[in-house]
C-alpha cells in the first residue's frame, strides 16, 4: 500500500499512472523460478514447484524461495475496488500458526496502510490441525458474533483472513473450523462447522502484492523487487517516486502467469542515479482499458536510498 500518502491514491491518477507507464517501459524484471505451494508462505516452506500451485494443494499464489522464521499473514487493505487482503511475512514466536492468527487478528501490519481484519477485544488460544481439517478455538465468545458496525462482507473478509494465515503457515489447504469455549462455530456470524475452504485468490486478494523490498527497507544500487501478481497478458509495472510524487523510475515485470491465480514477478530496479532519501516503490496491474475499465489495482512500499 502507499506509504507516503494517509489516504489511497485517487483512481483517475492511478489509471494515468499505469498507462504512462506502457507508454515508458525502461526494464524488465526475470521470472521467478520458485513458487510456494500455500499461499506464499516463505517460512518453513516444502521445495516450490513452477506452477501457481501444488497439485495437491489448490488455488494457491505462488511465491519467491522461502525465508526462515516468517509466516504469511492476511491483512486488509484498500485496492482502489475495495478492501481485499495483503499478504504480510512476519515473524511469530511459539506454535507459527497460533502466532500467525493472533498476528493477523491483533499485531500491527509493518505496512501502515495494511489493518487487521478483526476487531479489538477477542483471541485465539489454539490451531490444531488433523484428520483434514485445521480447528481454531477462540479464547472467548467475542468473535462468535459480528461486532457492532460490521458488515456481512466485512465478517467474511475476516474469515478468509484468518483462512489464508492459518493455512500458509501450515502449509496445507485443508478447509478451516473456528470453535469458542461455548460451543459456537461461527465466527463473526459466518458458520464454519463444516469447515471453511479458501475463497478464490482473484476474489479476495490484492491482484498484486509486493514481497520485496519490505516496508522501510534500506536500498542502494540495483536492487530485487519481488512478489506476486494477476495481471494483463502476465505484465506489472512498477514505480519509484520521490517524496514530491513525482516518478524518477520506471519499467515492467514479468510474471510466470496470469488470469487463474497470483503468479510470482521479479523485477531488477536501478536507483544509483538517485540522491540519498526516502521513496516509494509502486508495483501494480496492467490497465488495458485505457481507464475506461476498473482501475489497475498497486502495492508500495516505503524505501530509503542510501
Amino acid at each position: 500500500m502507499d506509504t507516503m500518502r494517509t489516504t489511497p491514491r485517487p483512481v483517475r491518477t492511478l489509471a494515468a499512472l499505469a498507462v504512462g507507464v506502457l507508454l515508458t517501459t525502461s526494464a524488465c524484471g526475470g521470472d521467478d523460478a520458485a513458487t510456494d505451494p500455500v499461499a506464499a508462505d516463505r517460512s518453513e516452506s516444502p521445495a516450490a514447484t513452477s506452477s501457481p500451485s501444488d497439485p495437491a494443494v489448490t488455488d494457491v499464489p505462488s511465491q519467491e524461495p522461502a525465508q526462515a522464521g516468517a509466516v504469511p499473514v492476511y491483512y486488509v487493505g484498500e485496492s482502489g475496488s475495495g478492501p481485499r487482503l495483503f499478504r504480510e511475512f512476519r515473524k511469530v514466536s511459539g506454535e507459527p500458526a497460533l502466532g500467525a492468527a493472533e498476528m493477523a487478528a491483533s499485531g500491527e501490519p509493518a505496512d501502515p496502510d495494511y489493518r487487521s481484519a478483526f476487531p479489538g477485544g477477542g483471541g485465539f488460544s489454539s490451531v490444531e490441525h488433523g484428520d483434514g481439517l485445521v480447528t481454531v478455538t477462540l479464547s472467548d465468545e467475542a468473535w462468535v458474533e459480528r461486532a457492532a458496525g460490521m458488515s456481512r462482507a466485512d465478517a467474511e473478509l475476516a474469515v478468509q483472513s484468518l483462512v489464508y494465515t492459518v493455512q500458509g503457515a501450515l502449509q496445507s489447504r485443508d478447509p478451516v473450523t473456528v470453535t469458542s469455549p461455548g460451543g459456537s462455530t461461527t465466527l463473526f456470524g459466518v458458520e464454519t462447522a463444516d469447515g471453511v475452504a479458501n475463497a478464490d485468490q482473484l476474489d479476495v486478494l490484492n491482484l498484486v502484492n509486493v514481497t520485496s523490498p519490505e516496508q522501510g527497507a534500506e536500498v542502494s544500487g540495483t536492487f530485487t523487487a519481488s512478489g506476486v501478481a494477476s495481471s494483463f497478458e502476465a505484465n506489472v509495472p512498477w514505480e519509484v517516486r520521490d517524496s514530491s510524487d513525482a516518478v524518477v523510475a520506471r519499467g515492467f515485470a514479468t510474471a510466470e502467469g496470469w488470469m487463474d491465480a497470483l503468479y510470482p514477478w521479479q523485477a531488477e530496479v536501478d536507483v544509483s542515479d538517485l540522491a540519498p532519501g526516502t521513496y516509494t516503490f509502486m508495483a501494480m496491474t496492467e490497465d488495458p482499458s485505457g481507464g475506461e475499465g476498473n482501475p489497475p489495482m498497486f502495492d508500495t512500499k516505503e524505501i530509503t536510498v542510501g
